[in-house]
């Protein structure tokens, strides 16, 4: 019992949570400026996600991007790379699943996975240019992610409009069924919502993220890499090698994510006008989360729930959507700004020093 008192009043745990309810105490302030009743728009926004088993479905199916995402983030976080480019490396994941999902007449049990790992694949080699520039050329991998989010964007609309995309039509051609990851029996359960397998890699990907950097030699030095570069030299490690490899690891998360977006919720690709925006939620996503794998899923779920519940809020309470948003950038704002955060709970732990 005390251990479990332990984890809930550490401070890993508590600044994070301490964040959140400050953050939706300044979104109520924000709404009740606005002369909207915050009380009655939170209850609006859980009875949006909560409110039957179809938008709890489409909620799962909103956390799920954020999942991938955020762990692309916090992996390059990590190994002392900020990765901007996630955003990036979710479209190029979405163009090589469609890609593969209607170019290839394959059974289901060879052409899914096919699809899912021609994503990862691409996401992580998307990453990964921006890893090599870094080692290679000392190029800052802000802005090269930066850029590169562009060019994804772009470069996965000309390969559909030339190869996918019929004439005057503005989406590509279904995928194969076989391509599918579409968890059809549970979607059934839940009022046709559009969950997928994609979940459960979500939730192995984070297992995946913990192995192997706390569990494994590699691990162990892209850690080494990023907490200290000069001493990892020094040691023998390959400082260069290991910047590509981390940049590929979390471009893998991101592109992952983008072909389940495909393969399980739309089954074909539209041509893009701007940027999904999971990429950069997913940043949101990996602060809020500590850049810890359990912190990340929990984060997406935080992240999803506000999201997909904001709709509810709209009608529920005539409260404007962009106020969400409000409610998300204080949860962001004060769990980066931790001074803030510790001095709200400095009273807890002086109280548990004192108990001792």
């Amino acid at each position: 019992m005390n251990r479990i008192a332990a984890i809930f009043t550490k401070e890993s745990f508590l600044v994070p949570v301490a964040a959140i309810i400050l953050g939706l105490l300044t979104g109520a302030v924000a709404m009740l400026a606005g002369g909207f009743n915050p009380i009655q728009a939170y209850a609006s926004l859980i009875e949006k996600v909560f409110g039957n088993a179809y938008n709890f479905g489409e909620t799962i199916r909103q956390i799920t991007p954020l999942i991938f995402t955020g762990l692309s983030v916090a992996f390059a976080f990590r190994t002392g790379l900020f990765n901007i480019g996630a955003e990036g490396q979710f479209i190029i994941g979405m163009i090589a699943s469609t890609a593969v999902g209607i170019s290839f007449d394959l059974p289901w049990y060879l052409h899914a996975p096919l699809a899912v790992v021609a994503g990862g694949l691409a996401g992580g080699l998307w990453g990964a240019i921006a890893g090599w520039l870094k080692a290679a050329r000392g190029v800052n991998e802000v802005i090269t992610t930066i850029m590169l989010n562009w060019i994804a964007l772009y470069f996965a609309n000309y390969i559909l409009k030339a190869f996918y995309v019929a004439e005057g039509q503005q989406r590509s051609d279904m995928i194969k069924d076989s391509a599918s990851i579409s968890f059809t029996w549970l979607s059934q359960m839940f009022d046709s919502a559009r969950l997928h397998w994609g979940t459960l890699l979500a939730v192995l990907a984070a297992v995946f993220f913990y192995v192997l950097l706390w569990k494994t030699k590699t691990g162990f030095e892209l850690r080494a890499v990023g907490l200290n570069p000069h001493a990892s030299e020094y040691a023998g490690m390959n400082v260069n090698r290991n910047v590509v490899n981390a940049m590929f690891v979390g471009g893998m998360f991101a592109g992952i994510g983008g072909a389940c977006e495909i393969l399980g919720v739309f089954h074909y690709q539209s041509i893009m006008a701007a940027q999904p925006g999971y990429g950069f939620d997913g940043i949101a996503v990996a602060l809020i989360g500590g850049n810890t794998p359990l912190g990340v899923v929990l984060g997406a779920i935080l992240f999803g729930i506000l999201t997909f519940g904001a709709a509810g809020m709209k009608f529920g309470a005539g409260v404007p959507v962009e106020l969400i948003r409000v409610v998300i950038s204080s949860v962001i704002f004060f769990v980066a700004a931790h001074g803030i955060v510790k001095f709200f709970l400095k009273p807890i732990w002086k109280k548990k020093e004192g108990g001792h």
